[in-house]
């Protein structure tokens, strides 16, 4: 534990347009999967939460609304 910390700051990042658009499109072609998966972890919750409560949502959507 006597090590010397140092902080780095950067002020800098150098990088090339076209390789930045294609670190982009790589990224929102990962969102695509990644959005299904959260679609079908939801469905599947709903449908949890519509077996325990005997398909009877609207009874926990009655108080939200006006």
């Amino acid at each position: 534990m006597d090590e010397i910390t140092q902080k780095i700051v950067v002020v800098d990042l150098r990088i090339p347009f076209f390789r930045l658009v294609f670190f982009l499109v790589k990224l929102s072609l990962a969102a695509i999967p990644a959005a299904l998966i959260l679609a079908a972890v939801g469905f599947v919750l709903a449908a949890i939460l519509a077996a325990l409560f005997g398909g009877q949502m609207d009874v926990l959507m009655r108080r939200w609304s006006l």
